[in-house]
């Protein structure tokens, strides 16, 4: 089967949600827009994470993994899934399923018009430091990029593949996806989606990844827009 969009899991010591991941996932590909798959990208976990997706897998002709040999972080995960997926267009989500799979089907109606389409998570329940963490740290992204976006965190985004595959990933740069595609002349958009609280598994991100990290991720992102190389090509005799 040729399916249109790919959803990307990254999985980082998840073993407490793999179960209620299959179920929700399986339900959203037959109610989804377009034809969709999932590949897992099992991020070095340490738990039975990985036998858990290996089954899943191994049940759902849909779904598909790749492991890492150790831990890299979330932006590699992404970046992974973006170098492996042959579908018109790639997606993710969190593992924690603090987002809904079928808000999938809001952002796709948008993605005709535009190059990355992501969530905004609407009444949020995470805790009041993580709320007025992300807060902090999405208005210092925007007044360095200035991409308008007010909650780039939000583990739910659709974008064009052949996109995705041109940003230049760095650790943290997930955070920065729709000022990339910015830089590749594209247009983002935001909508709305739902927000639930973690019911399983542990958060993997504390104060220093969600404040002072993405504020140094900000010169980096400030270097490479300077250095970025864009470019179309008109003609070409290939």
């Amino acid at each position: 089967m040729t399916y249109k969009f790919t959803i990307i899991v990254p999985v980082y010591n998840e073993e407490e949600n793999l179960v209620r991941v299959e179920t929700e996932l399986s339900n959203y590909l037959k109610v989804a827009s377009v034809p969709s798959a999932v590949l897992f990208i099992n991020d070095g976990s340490k738990d039975n994470s990985q036998t858990l997706i290996e089954d899943i897998c191994s049940r759902n002709t849909a779904f598909e993994f790749i492991s890492f040999k150790k831990n890299r972080g979330l932006s590699a995960a992404i970046k992974a899934g973006f170098d492996h997926v042959d579908s018109e267009l790639v997606g993710y989500i969190d593992s924690d399923l603090q987002t809904a799979p079928e808000d999938f089907n809001i952002l796709l109606e948008h993605i005709g018009e535009h190059h990355l389409v992501t969530g905004v998570r609407s009444n949020r329940k995470d805790s009041f430091v993580k709320n007025v963490s992300s807060k902090i740290a999405n208005g210092i992204r925007r007044a360095f990029t200035h991409d308008g976006m007010d909650d780039t965190g939000c583990p739910l985004k659709v974008i064009r593949t052949d996109y995705a595959k041109r940003i230049p990933m760095f650790r943290g740069l997930h955070r920065f996806l729709p000022a990339m595609i910015m830089l590749q002349n594209g247009k983002v958009i935001q909508v709305t989606v739902q927000h639930f609280p973690r019911i399983a598994g542990t958060a993997k991100f504390g104060l220093w990844n969600r404040l002072l990290g993405p504020l140094m991720d900000c010169f980096a992102y400030l270097w490479m827009k300077k250095k970025y190389i864009n470019y179309e090509i008109e003609k070409s005799s290939k």
